[in-house]
């Protein structure tokens, strides 16, 4: 029985199917967040290929994931600083995206609320400090 293709459709089930999740767009392209934090999305930089997601992770488990499956995860310059790994759906299985992707969202969202994230009801504040508290008891 020949195995049914991953695709961005296959991505959004299994990612949607974790707990506080939304779908959402980030630099023009389909992403997915946990509370506010993107641990998933489209990979659009020219450096990766075609039908590529980028995954947020833990750069020890990239290094394992790049060491046991080259031609399902990869990296380029771009994406090599961050602690991210690129994978390619059309070969990567939909069990082993359902693991790296259960893996990113608990990498992710265990970090904590987003940040900018405030109390309902309260708004952020937009006045900027002019003078450091030092300067200003010099006068």
């Amino acid at each position: 029985m020949a195995r049914k293709p991953v695709d961005l459709q296959a991505v959004r089930e299994l990612a949607l199917a974790l707990p506080d999740v939304e779908e959402s767009t980030s630099w023009g392209a389909t992403s997915f967040k946990v509370r506010g934090r993107m641990f998933a999305c489209e990979a659009i930089h020219s450096s990766a290929e075609e039908r590529t997601l980028m995954v947020r992770i833990d750069t020890s488990l990239r290094d394992e994931l790049l060491a046991a499956e080259p031609d399902v995860y990869y990296l380029t310059p771009h994406y090599a600083p961050y602690p991210a790994v690129l994978v390619r759906l059309a070969r990567v299985s939909r069990a082993s995206l359902g693991r790296v992707l259960g893996t990113s969202w608990m990498f992710v969202g265990s970090k904590g609320p987003a940040s900018g994230a405030r109390k309902k009801g309260k708004k952020a504040s937009t006045r900027r400090r002019t003078r450091s508290p030092r300067s200003a008891r010099a006068r």
